[in-house]
Formats: structure tokens, sequence, C-alpha cells
């Protein structure tokens, strides 16, 4: 595979396949008027300290993000480490309508002269020289309650953000779809009266850690971040919620991880 089609990676066609979760993400009590759930791409490039960051960054603002936006890929969110492990690592979130549009990206990018040339340094150097150290793709499927990413105010409005990206990892495929119906049946509400602002919420189709449902909240700081975790844990509804047989983490959580994310400047979440 050309460094430049790395951004389509062969799981497009393992999902093309038909991946089990895709269809029953946690559906009961959701609206049936609601628009079809659109699939995420979450792409880590791993780098090196050094000018690596400036290529595969530079890689990013001058040639990729035009190119999915003209592709119909939009908006495309780059974020660099805040908080986290592999550091330095871009993260790269796609929302794509369709397995279809996930499936054909590597070809319309390939076929995207304005793509191709301004990407050329970043695709033509060496392998002596490599532009990333490695690449990790992991597919995912909207939640049916939040079907589109929610592109926070703050990023039309340029002002400071931050983001946090959760992974929940279940020990079956039962205790993983038990959690997103809460998610689905009451939790994402309290989510929003308490302030945990979402971009997305996602049930992991391909990927590491299987099963596991990821999301991302966004904050204008740390200070906001954890006055609202910490109004969200005291909140009645939650209480009830969490202490609901069927729904206590000890029954359908094994493990939670999170990172802290800061957005590129060219980064359109």
């Amino acid at each position: 595979m050309k460094r430049r089609d790395f951004l389509a990676s062969s799981l497009a066609a393992s999902a093309l396949a038909g991946p089990s979760g895709a269809s029953t993400s946690g559906r009961s009590g959701i609206d049936s008027d609601r628009p079809a759930p659109e699939y995420y791409e979450l792409v880590l490039i791993h780098l090196r300290r050094g000018p690596q960051v400036k290529l595969v960054e530079d890689f990013f603002r001058d040639a990729a993000v035009p190119a999915l936006n003209r592709a119909g890929i939009r908006p495309v969110g780059v974020f660099n480490t805040m908080v986290g492990p592999d550091s330095p690592t871009l993260y790269v979130l796609l929302p794509h309508p369709s397995l279809e549009s996930l499936a054909t990206t590597a070809a319309r990018l390939a076929d995207d002269r304005e793509y191709l040339k301004a990407g050329a340094p970043f695709s033509d150097v060496p392998a002596t020289n490599p532009a990333y150290v490695r690449v990790e793709n992991s597919l995912m499927v909207a939640f049916e309650s939040i079907p589109r990413l929610e592109v926070p105010p703050a990023a039309a409005a340029h002002e400071p953000r931050i983001f946090e990206l959760r992974i929940y990892e279940s020990h079956s495929r039962k205790a993983n779809k038990k959690k997103i119906e809460m998610f689905n049946q009451g939790e994402i509400a309290i989510f929003r009266r308490t302030g945990l602002r979402p971009v997305f919420f996602g049930e992991t189709l391909i990927g590491t850690r299987l099963p596991n449902l990821t999301y991302m909240l966004t904050f204008a700081n740390l200070e906001e971040r954890n006055k609202n975790w910490a109004m969200f844990i005291a909140d009645p509804e939650w209480k009830k919620l969490s202490a609901t047989p069927g729904y206590t983490d000890v029954e359908i959580v094994s493990n939670i991880s999170n990172l802290f994310l800061m957005p590129t400047a060219f980064s359109q979440i």
C-alpha cells in the first residue's frame, strides 16, 4: 500500500462483509425517524519527535484535509496528544456517511491531482526516513441516539477547546450491547444536562481491545471538564441509572481508558 493511501486501510473490505454489530446498537426505544447512523474512522499516526511531526501535520493541513473535504468527508478532526500514551501520536477522525465512502476513499484520493501534488513531500519520503512509525485504524458505527457527529461551537469560532476520548471495554458482546443500550436510554441525556458535551459515540466494529465502545467529549479546558464530571457523578438520575440491575459497571464494563487531545490549528472539529 502506498503511503498516500493509508487513510483507507484494508479494514474497509472487512467492514463491507457485514460486521455483526452494525445493525444492533441498542435500538430499543430509539426514534425510528432519526437519520441512519454514520461511520467513524479513527486513525492513529504514531510519530517520532522531530521533523516527522511537522511533515505529517503539513500533509494533513495542505493535502489530506482539503482532499477529504472534496471527496465529501467533512468535518475532519486532527488532534495532537495532550495527555496519553505514545506521544507524539496524531489522531485523525473521519466521519463517513456510508461504508461505501470508507471503501472508496483511497481510490478517490488517488484520482485527486491536487492531493497528489500537495502530498508529495509526505508520500515520496525514502524508506531510510519514513514519515511515521506506524498507523492504526479502527472503524465505528454511531449510536442511534446520536447518529451524527456534533461539531462543538468552539470549533467554528476558533476558540480554545480540549477533547476527552474514552474507551469502555466489556467482557462480552452481550455486555457491550447492554452498555450501549444504557447510553441510548438515558446516560447521554444526563451527559448533556450536566455539561458533558458529546462529539460522537461509536460502537467499535473493527479495531483493538474488542468488544468496546468509544466516545469523545469536548470542553473549554480541564477545569470545566473536572467541574462537569463532578456534576454528572453527583446527579441523582445518574446514581439511580448506574445502580439499576443490568446497568452496573461490574456487570457490563471491564475497563475504562481515556486520554486528552488538543486540536491542531486546522482541525475542523
